[in-house]
């Protein structure tokens, strides 16, 4: 039995505390949660399950094409105004829900940024974060990777785990070798778990004797287990995305596709490659979910049903942003309405058919009435107007140049991020551009080539955040003592719909600070709930101390670490 530290009775007073003082108590009714079926649909908009849950016009007659997140809704809050961390990006955006910590305190900026004390990995990653040096007891400084050039094999979909089955590898998959390292101890490997400053609510839960599950794109997104041995999540399924796509036997989507062959075998490369073959990875890990309300592991083993599970779905990340040239098909939306493409309608249909079947598995065991279900996105997509979109270099790559290309010209950027390295990793620039100088006593100079005209109008920039502007977003950046060394210089917010890429397959992208990029949905539902939708500002980070809230844990077990010093 999950222990609890107080009689287990959940009413909206413990939300209003984490999300919203805009809703009473008496607004809701009140019922025993003993657990928490979290689910981050990456891309989705707070607009598109308004428009999903309640139809457009020129779909369908206007009817729903979301029926199983409609039916969440009537018995759910719906947070209009909910915001993603700054930058929206996978990696930052995820660990905001877990820790309710933000990208300064917990360290986490984007999966490939910079870190002015760590070192090189031992050995160079799959996607070139060039092996080097581990100096002890001083400040070395490297890019730091956290995403699939770190499994051992991220062509395969088990990550190259040693010994796992076809879909199968989670931590066990990460590479030791090309982890960056920390000359504060003894050069060891950093795990993706000891990266992240704060605590998570995987820690605490387990902490307390709870069962805790979850399933992400990557192994290196074990990182939600945070600090220690990277144990707090007792069933952690990942298999990895970027990897090849393969046929899975036995396996078919919500959606009644069979994923026994390829559905699309002109798109093998990776998984994103594909609006069908995304439906195929998702549904991966959809079928985890189900064995873990069903009160077995991902691998079919008995075990407890989680206090905690979840996952992430990628299908509508994919739709909003692929351009599928071999199928002939482009997704995002028609209009700054958000009227979703064909492409993107059957994503939605999918990720709501998938929700629907873990809603129908939970009433199945009886679950469903003390199940707090949330509903929310690591990050948004933009633009959402397809007229807005504008890449940079663009596809035929004079449509101007990045701000990390034009200052690694100007000789600013470390080799390991600058766009100039021709097997490195590349800088971190999507429709954001975060900028690590050679020198902080640079900056002043790197924003004055920044600012000239000619590389405004180039680069489309919009906003230039640096010293005092970049300290209302993040903390000083510089060496631990008196800053933060995984701060940015300088971030570079471009005019909407700007997007740093030479790619001709995509037609959005998130990472940045725009509207598009953050308003993402969220909705908490429970059965014993009456239905509100709220217009108050909130934030996905105010989801963690609601989880540890619902399961009668006390939020401020959540630590958030600001100061950074060196031993």
């Amino acid at each position: 039995m999950f222990p609890r530290k107080t009689n287990g009775l959940f009413t909206v007073a413990a939300l209003a505390l984490s999300l919203s003082p805009a809703v009473r108590a008496d607004d809701w009714g009140h019922n025993r949660v003993r657990h928490v079926l979290l689910i981050s649909v990456d891309g989705m908009h707070a607009v598109d399950y308004l428009n999903c849950s309640k139809g457009i016009p020129s779909l369908d007659s206007g009817d729903p094409y979301c029926p199983a997140l409609a039916a969440l809704g009537r018995t759910g809050v719906n947070y209009t105004a909910g915001s993603t961390t700054k930058p929206s990006d996978s990696f930052p955006g995820l660990m905001g829900i877990m820790t309710g910590g933000t990208p300064r305190t917990m360290g986490v900026y984007y999966d490939v940024s910079y870190d002015r004390v760590l070192a090189p990995p031992a050995q160079t990653t799959g996607n070139g974060l060039a092996a080097g040096a581990c100096t002890p007891n001083v400040a070395n400084g490297t890019t730091t990777e956290y995403e699939e050039g770190i499994d051992i094999d991220q062509t395969k979909l088990n990550g190259g785990a040693p010994g796992a089955g076809l879909t199968d590898g989670g931590v066990a998959s990460l590479d030791s070798a090309r982890l960056i390292r920390d000359p504060y101890n003894s050069c060891a490997p950093v795990y993706p778990w000891n990266f992240v400053r704060d605590n998570t609510i995987f820690g605490v839960i387990h902490g307390a004797g709870g069962y805790t599950a979850w399933s992400d794109k990557h192994p290196a997104y074990s990182a939600v287990s945070g600090p220690g041995t990277g144990t707090n999540i007792d069933d952690f399924y990942s298999p990895e995305i970027n990897s090849t796509v393969v046929a899975l036997p036995g396996l078919t989507t919500p959606l009644g596709m069979s994923c026994a062959t390829i559905p699309d075998p002109a798109q093998t490369g990776s998984w994103t490659d594909s609006f069908l073959n995304i439906q195929c990875y998702d549904t991966l890990k959809v079928d985890a979910v189900l064995d873990w309300i069903g009160g077995k592991t991902h691998a079919g083993v008995k075990a407890r049903v989680p206090e905690i599970m979840g996952m992430n779905f990628q299908a509508v990340s994919v739709g909003q942003k692929l351009i599928e040239k071999s199928a002939n098909k482009t997704g995002g939306y028609k209009d700054a309405y958000g009227t979703p493409t064909g492409p993107l309608l059957s994503e939605f249909q999918f990720v709501d058919a998938a929700i629907g079947e873990m809603v129908a598995e939970l009433k199945k065991h009886n679950l469903y009435d003390s199940t707090l279900i949330i509903i929310t996105a690591k990050h948004g997509q933009s633009p959402i107007d397809p007229n807005r979109y504008f890449p940079i270099p663009g596809h035929s790559g004079d449509n101007g140049s990045s701000p990390a290309t034009i200052l690694a010209n100007a000789g600013y950027i470390p080799y390991s991020e600058s766009p100039l390295n021709p097997t490195g990793i590349g800088s971190t620039e999507d429709d954001v551009s975060l900028l690590w100088l050679k020198a902080d006593s640079e900056t002043d100079a790197a924003v004055n080539i920044l600012e000239e005209p000619a590389n405004v109008k180039a680069a489309g920039i919009g906003q230039i955040y640096a010293n005092q502007t970049l300290e209302t977003l993040f903390d000083k950046p510089g060496l631990p003592g008196y800053a933060d060394p995984r701060t940015p210089d300088i971030a570079i917010a471009p005019n909407v719909g700007v997007t740093y890429t030479g790619s001709a397959s995509k037609l959005a992208e998130h990472g940045g600070f725009s509207h598009d990029d953050t308003n993402v949905i969220l909705l908490i539902s429970n059965p014993s709930f009456q239905p509100k939708d709220v217009s108050a500002a909130v934030e996905t980070i105010q989801v963690a101390p609601t989880v540890l809230k619902a399961l009668g844990l006390d939020p401020a077990q959540l630590e958030h670490f600001h100061k950074i010093c060196i031993p």
